[in-house]
C-alpha cells in the first residue's frame, strides 16, 4: 500500500479484519484544527457537465493528490496531508465557474477532466485558514440533473452509489472522493501502480437496490472484500445523511484482480 494512505488503511483495518495499527482520537476535536480537502467543482452556467463525469473526475482528483509525488514524504505537501489523513478524511466540495474557476488552479493541487467535466481537489488544510479563492465559493444552491451513463466501464474499479439515499452533487463528490482513498489504501502496490497508470478512473453508477443489498457487506465487511473486493463508504453524518449511512461501495474490478 502507499505509504502515504497507511494512516487511512489502519483506521479501516480492524473493520476488514487486518492487523491494525494505532490511529489518532477524532472523538473530541477543537473546532480551530478541523481540516478538511476542498473539492472544486466546475458548474458552469452555460454549460453544466454532467453529473456522472463530474463525479468520476472529484473522485480521481481525491486521490490524485494524496498519491501525487509532493505529498510522498519530504514533499512540498508532506505535512499538510499527512496531518489530514492523521484525523478524519473530511471534504468540502464547492462549485465554481468562470473567473473563480480560473482563480483556484494558482492553489496547491490537482485538476482532474473527464468527458468535459472537470474538478480541482487542493492540498487539505485548517478550515479556518482557507483562502478567499475557496472560501468565497459556494457550498450548495447548484444541483445537476440524473444523468443516464450507460454500462459500466470495464477495467476500472466501480464506485456505486446508495440508491436509496439521495445526495447532492457536492455531497456524492465527497463521498465518492472517499472511496477512491479507502480503496487506494488497501491495495497492494502492484494493483495501485495499475490503476495510477489509468489516472484513477473509475465508473460512477448507482445500481439496483437488489444489486446494492448483494454487494454492500454490512454483515461481514471482510468477507465483503475478500470475496467481492468491495469496501463501504460509512458517513460521519455531519450534512445530508445520518450518521453511519452507507455512500457509497467502491469495487476493484474482478479483470484488474491479479491472481
Amino acid at each position: 500500500m502507499s505509504e502515504v494512505l497507511e494512516p487511512l488503511a489502519a483506521r479501516y483495518a480492524y473493520w476488514l479484519g487486518l492487523p491494525a495499527a494505532d490511529t489518532a482520537d477524532t472523538t473530541e476535536e477543537d473546532p480551530a484544527e478541523v481540516r478538511a480537502m476542498p473539492v472544486i467543482l466546475r458548474i458552469e452556467r452555460a454549460e453544466p457537465p454532467g453529473r456522472t463525469p463530474l463525479l468520476e473526475a472529484a473522485a480521481a482528483a481525491a486521490l490524485a493528490v494524496c498519491l501525487d509525488e509532493r505529498s510522498a514524504p519530504g514533499g512540498e505537501w508532506a505535512e499538510p496531508v499527512h496531518d489530514w489523513l492523521d484525523n478524519r478524511i473530511r471534504k468540502v466540495a464547492r462549485r465554481a465557474r468562470g473567473a473563480h474557476w480560473q482563480a483556484v488552479q494558482d492553489l496547491p493541487g490537482v485538476t482532474v477532466e473527464i468527458d468535459g467535466a472537470q474538478a480541482r481537489a487542493l492540498v487539505p488544510g485548517r478550515v479556518v485558514d482557507s483562502p478567499k479563492e475557496v472560501s468565497r465559493l459556494q457550498i450548495s444552491g447548484s444541483e445537476l440533473p440524473p444523468d443516464e451513463p450507460g454500462p459500466a466501464l470495464a477495467g476500472v474499479p466501480s464506485l456505486l452509489l446508495n440508491p436509496q439515499v439521495p445526495m447532492t452533487v457536492g455531497k456524492a463528490a465527497a463521498q465518492v472522493g472517499h472511496a477512491t482513498m479507502i480503496l487506494a489504501a488497501l491495495l497492494d502496490p502492484a494493483d495501485l501502480a495499475s490503476w495510477a497508470a489509468q489516472r484513477y478512473r473509475t465508473s460512477v453508477r448507482t445500481p439496483s437496490v437488489a444489486r446494492w443489498k448483494e454487494l454492500c457487506p454490512v454483515e461481514d465487511p471482510a468477507e465483503g472484500w475478500r470475496r467481492d473486493r468491495v469496501i463501504a463508504v460509512r458517513d460521519a453524518g455531519f450534512t445530508e445523511v445520518d450518521p453511519g449511512t452507507i455512500t457509497v461501495l467502491a469495487q476493484w474490478a474482478p479483470e484488474q484482480t491479479r491472481g
